[in-house]
């Protein structure tokens, strides 16, 4: 990020091609320029993005989860030309570009999503949404962009987490309903976690799959949560990222960020950022794939990864782990969350131990 007015001037002096970012590339700058994508400085080159797509890690060997590419299908763009990313009329940073190159996509969706299938969701969004051409390119930060819910910088946040207690990273892209809450509070007694802990909920905002919540809806739940709960070993945050649905490659990408934001451990979930067909509906990715790699990968990281709790509701004694609910013998309640929507668009009662009243209502309102 320039220091000063000077500073800025003297980028935007350099730019001879002005471009609106899409969505995603807002998403991505935003993160090289902030921080949360070091150490990189700027959008991959093609030894870079091979390196990540081959090994996940880049040339150095720091370990990197997935490519962060400029995409165009300008083939007027060259390298040498320096750009200039804006949203709206806002400058956001400019682009000193360093190679232009054809990507393998067929490659890179196998080896990031372990399928070129464009029934993933992923490999749909690199195969339809991308440009043909990526380009490498030191970036200088301008302006953040303008967004519907504030994005802390990883200075920012990591000034205002405690120095000496563990972090412990809960990532999300759904409204956190009782069971998500339960999970990542339960998780500050886990024997990983020293005495003191904190939780830093740090749900992604950007853009997801077609079928999710928006981000701006999304960030209204946690608001309204944070206000409800008011526990003071729950800190919440934001992250304007987009979702690859990429299994286990995206819970490294996640660590990774998180240690940039200060978080010492990572509550990786059953399927974490996992995807399904959308023609057979089956899942693309083991429930445990993304464990195992984070657990495989967690000391090159620097980053513990904390597993999540397997919890079930029962009538008799709450939230649950599903052994102890079987060793007991206790009688579940289960609410699936395509029943859940039915019942949120119908009007109907939404039973107080699956969701939070506020949620719920920011939820209706939003429809």
């Amino acid at each position: 990020m320039v220091k000063s007015d000077e500073e800025k001037e003297a980028a935007l002096a350099k730019a001879t091609v002005e471009l609106q970012a899409t969505d995603r590339q807002l998403c991505d700058v935003e993160l090289i320029m902030n921080g949360a994508f070091s150490p990189i400085t700027g959008f991959m080159d093609e030894a870079t993005y091979e390196s990540v797509v081959d090994n996940m890690a880049l040339p150095c060997g720091t370990i990197f989860g997935l490519p962060v590419v400029f995409d165009t299908d300008d083939e007027s763009l060259q390298p040498g030309t320096t750009i200039v990313l804006k949203q709206g009329d806002l400058a956001i940073a400019t682009v000193e570009l360093t190679d232009k190159f054809l990507p393998n996509k067929v490659k890179e969706t196998r080896e990031c999503y372990g399928t070129s299938e464009l029934e993933h969701p992923g490999t749909l969004m690199v195969a339809t949404e991308r440009g043909k051409y990526y380009m490498g390119g030191k970036v200088t930060g301008l302006n953040l962009p303008v967004r519907d819910f504030p994005c802390k910088t990883p200075a920012q946040v990591r000034a205002d987490l405690p120095d000496d207690k563990d972090v412990v990273a809960f990532q999300c892209r759904n409204p956190v309903h009782r069971a998500h809450y339960e999970l990542f509070t339960r998780a500050l007694d886990d024997p990983l976690i020293g005495e003191g802990g904190i939780v830093l909920v740090h749900p992604t905002c950007g853009p997801t799959q077609a079928d999710d919540i928006s981000g701006v809806v999304r960030y209204k739940t946690y608001e309204v949560l944070k206000e409800e709960t008011a526990n003071d070993r729950v800190f919440w945050e934001y992250l304007p990222y987009s979702m690859h649905m990429a299994g286990p490659r995206e819970a490294i990408q996640h660590m990774m960020i998180r240690k940039n934001f200060g978080c010492t451990h990572f509550i990786i979930g059953r399927d974490m950022a996992g995807s399904k067909s959308s023609i057979t509906g089956e899942d693309y990715y083991g429930a445990y794939d993304a464990q195992d790699i984070a657990k495989a990968n967690c000391e090159k990281l620097g980053v513990t990864p904390v597993p999540s709790l397997n919890l079930v509701y029962t009538e008799a004694e709450g939230y649950v782990t599903a052994d102890e609910a079987k060793e007991k013998d206790l009688e579940l309640k289960k609410l699936s969350g395509t029943k859940f929507r039915q019942m949120l668009r119908g009007g109907e009662d939404i039973p107080e131990w699956f969701a939070f009243k506020s949620v719920v209502k920011v939820l209706r309102d939003n429809q």
